[in-house]
Parts: structure tokens; sequence; C-alpha cells
């Protein structure tokens, strides 16, 4: 399965048994609404819940940081995810957040997993079947496939309206890749070397410190010789990635030519990950994401902090 797929793939996958497939929509503190809420309201048939925040370290006050290996397994399983399944994950929004599931998963060795290019407004946009209300209980992954949940609005020729079973029974066993993860020890050092390439996919504004963070009380501006690259800038008007060749024009432009690792920034460590699935879909050195951002960055006063 490649990085990224269609929503022609998933509508034609939809009821296969090794499928999982994931909401891991997370709204800023600055937004007025709630993932959970809205996946409740309209999502894919059959799609389940990943809450960014559950699946995380708890005993940490930043948000939403990588947890341990035994979490996060412990999390999959609970969640119906075996190594033997392929994971989808699409956001409400088009391209926020989903690509936070995606690259946990590859952090953790599970390679089978994508993002659907488009998220659920390309989804809705193409009239194809939805479900809402409460979703049921996750079954065992052995059983037999069950009826979807709630009710369905609208279907597309060819869509596929019966709720995947999930994969076959099977504990989830994660393979850490700890090269793929930077902490601010990792990037304190850095400002010095300039070693690595740190990529920032926050909005232009929020780089140079013009526009406020929507975190109260954080300080604004961005690690000393970050190149700023907002996430946005490697998508389409309709939310759809762009082609490689402009992927690869983009990050040249930021300084990204394959000859530095990159490691990417962001907030909170979400929209990092569109850059490093960007990086994937390039051909490009993936590199690392550096999880805290600008989140733990600008919540200290012992960091650097450059504006212009």
């Amino acid at each position: 399965m490649q990085a990224l797929v269609t929503t022609d793939w998933l509508a034609e996958q939809l009821g296969s048994r090794d499928l999982v497939v994931f909401d891991a929509t997370k709204y800023l503190p600055n937004e007025p609404k709630d993932g959970r809420t809205e996946f409740r309201l309209a999502r894919i048939p059959g799609a389940r819940y990943f809450d960014i925040d559950e699946v995380a370290d708890p005993d940490t006050d930043l948000p939403h940081m990588v947890p341990t290996p035994g979490r996060f397994a412990k999390l999959m399983n609970s969640l119906g995810v075996s190594n033997a399944a392929r994971v989808v994950f699409y956001d409400q929004k088009g391209l926020a957040s989903a690509a936070r599931g995606w690259w946990l998963m590859g952090l953790f060795g599970h390679d089978d997993a994508a993002v659907l290019d488009g998220g659920l407004p390309k989804w809705l946009r193409e009239g194809r079947a939805t479900e809402h209300g409460d979703p049921p209980s996750d079954a065992p992954s052995d059983a037999p496939p069950r009826a979807p949940s709630g009710s369905y609005v609208g279907a597309a020729s060819g869509s596929a309206l019966g709720a995947p079973s999930g994969p076959s029974a099977a504990a989830f066993r994660p393979d850490f890749r700890a090269a793929r993860l930077r902490g601010i020890g990792d990037v304190l050092g850095n400002v010095t070397t300039r070693a690595e390439l740190v990529l920032d996919a926050r909005a232009a504004g929020r780089f140079t410190g013009a526009t406020p963070e929507p975190r109260a009380g954080m300080r604004s501006g961005h690690i000393p010789g970050s190149a700023s690259l907002p996430y946005t800038d490697l998508l389409n008007a309709d939310g759809t990635f762009r082609a490689p060749e402009a992927l690869r024009a983009r990050f040249a432009a930021a300084g990204a030519d394959g000859t530095r690792t990159p490691v990417t920034s962001c907030g909170s460590g979400v929209t990092a990950c569109i850059l490093t699935l960007g990086l994937r879909l390039a051909g490009l050195p993936e590199g690392a994401v550096y999880d805290g951002s600008w989140t733990e960055w600008g919540g200290r006063t012992d960091t650097p902090v450059e504006t212009n």
C-alpha cells in the first residue's frame, strides 16, 4: 500500500477484513470544534476514531507526545490493529492531522499505513456514503463482519456500505525506530551545528512572529536556523497533495534538497508530519519529527527564538 491513497481506492477496499480506517482529526485550541463529536455526526463507513491525545504519553504536560512502545502496542490492540492490518487515516479538515497517525505507525515499525488524499471533505464532495451516530464497540478482530452502525447518507456508485470487521486476531508488536524522532536536546544542539535542516510547517505569520500563537502565553517566532515551509504550500486548492515534482520544487525552495537530514516541526508535532509525508511523496529523505515542536520550544524561557 502506498503512503497516500485516493478516495476511489478506499471506496473499493471498504469491507476488507484486513483494513482499518481511522478518523484522526485534531482541532487547534482556537478552533471551536471537537473531533470526536464531529466524528459522530459524519464519518466514512466503518471508521474508528484515533484520538491523538490518547495515543500519546500521559506523563507529560506537553500535548500528544509520542507514547512508549508498550503503551502504543496496548492502544493499537484495543483499537483492533494487528501487524497484519492495512491502516488508513483521514481527517475532517482534509489534510491536517491524519498524517500524524500515519507517522506514528511508521515510528513503531508498521509500514502498511496510508493517508487518504483530500480526507473527509473530498469524500463528501464526491457524494460517497457516510454514517453517523455512536459507533459500535469494537468486535473481536476474528469475529464475522458486523452490520454498520448509525445511518447512511448518500452513496456513490461502487461505494461499499459494509463496515470492515478488522484484521485477523493478533497482537500488535511495535518495532520502535528512534532515528525518526527528535527531542529538544537534539534540536538545541543543531542550533549550533546546523547539521540538520529544521522545516517549520506553521503558517508564515507564526514563523516570523507577526501572528500570535493559538496557545495562550506562547512566545512567537521560530527556532534559529529553521526554514519556513507552511504545510498548506504542499497542497492543491482542493486539499489534496501536489504532484511529486511540485513538492520537490517547494522543498528545494526551503533548502531541502537531500543534502541535509530534514527535521520537521510545527505547533505541536501534528502538521509537521504532513511535511514528512510530503518528503516521502517527493522521493526525498524523510528525516525525523521534532515531537515537542513550538509548544515545547516556545513555551520555555531557555531556548533561543528568532523573529523576522
